[in-house]
């Protein structure tokens, strides 16, 4: 049995929605894969393929691990630590959502497990990775355990491990991960919306220096000092009109405005930026996708909308850029048996 938790695009409204702000987000076809069996040894078996990790550990190591990383938050909540130094392992995400999952569960397991994860959805790109890799990780384990528990559950603990990823995390890419489809963020209401018709082209620009959590932080000020976060609600509602009009003109106006507030608040490094600026000359749009950085040249993955193909493929070539190629997934977490 395997468990499948799609990725996501933040069409509008990354960074605002962490402060109540509307946001419009999508589910896509790309997954973080969970599959676990019952082996004999009384270890935890954990093969991470993307993150090149192996290791067999015992369960009392693992709830020893997660009480750590807790701690670790509880520090960088009260202002003593960075929250790069709550997880420091690319790993350990996976194995603080399994280890809080067996705990507020109360899953008792009499033999061991192996666990293979795997996923194809870039890391650190702003398509909610970590987001999947939770809830692929703690839906695989209810089924295993077959503990029945609720979507609300699900999510509830999802946003728990996931603070430990991003320090605050809005829920959103959770949310998307869970239910699939596209929706509608506003006034902690969610509401589902169509897919976006249109052609949308994603650019991987590399994975960022900084994390979430540090763009997080670093941009607070702007959403806590000044009236910017109305600007983004603003992006976010005009977006929303244009495609439930199926309005390719307003959508693309409403990705150059919100590429423009990116940049005011500092998350689109000056290469990318310089980028998106070309793609506009072409005649298109470009924006990035999730928390960007503040550091570097990369900002993850670069959502795109133009109609002359060829010409992005030609650009993406001169600055060495990946074309993903993706479409919309209805479905949230769900079992391949």
């Amino acid at each position: 049995m395997k468990v499948l938790a799609p990725g996501k695009l933040i069409l509008s409204g990354e960074h605002a929605v962490v402060y109540g702000k509307p946001a419009l987000a999508m589910a896509v076809n790309r997954y973080s894969v969970a599959h676990i069996l019952a082996q004999n040894s009384p270890h935890i078996s954990l093969n991470f393929s993307d993150l090149s990790y192996e290791q067999s550990i015992t369960y009392e190591a693992l709830d020893t691990l997660k009480n750590t990383i807790k701690d670790k938050y509880l520090s960088f909540k009260q202002g003593h630590f960075n929250i790069r130094e709550v997880l420091t392992k690319p790993f350990e995400l996976a194995q603080f959502a399994l280890g809080l999952c067996l705990e507020m569960l109360n899953i008792k397991l009499s033999q061991g497990v192996q666990i293979q994860l795997n996923s194809t959805i870039p890391i650190g790109c702003g398509m909610g990775s970590s987001a999947a890799t939770i809830l692929s990780i703690i839906h695989a384990m209810a089924n295993h355990a077959r503990v029945n528990i609720p979507s609300k559950t699900i999510y509830e603990l999802g946003l728990q491990a996931e603070n430990m990823q991003h320090g605050t995390s809005s829920g959103l890419d959770l949310h998307v991960s869970l239910h699939g489809g596209c929706c509608y963020v506003k006034d902690q209401i969610i509401s589902v919306k169509a897919m976006p018709t249109m052609p949308i082209y994603l650019v991987n620009t590399g994975t960022p220096q900084t994390s979430t959590g540090e763009c997080v932080t670093k941009v607070a000020h702007y959403f806590k000092q000044t009236t910017i976060g109305d600007d983004f609600a603003d992006v976010t509602e005009t977006m929303v009109k244009a495609l439930d009009k199926d309005s390719y003109i307003g959508f693309k106006n409403a990705i150059t405005a919100n590429h423009d507030l990116l940049t005011k608040i500092g998350v689109v490094p000056l290469r990318v930026q310089r980028f998106i600026e070309k793609v506009k000359m072409l005649g298109g749009a470009a924006k990035i996708c999730g928390a960007g950085a503040v550091s570097g040249d990369a900002a993850g993955i670069v959502m795109i909308v133009i109609e002359d193909e060829f010409m992005l493929t030609t650009l993406c070539q001169k600055y060495g850029y990946e074309i993903l190629s993706v479409s919309g997934e209805a479905r949230g977490v769900h079992v391949n048996v």
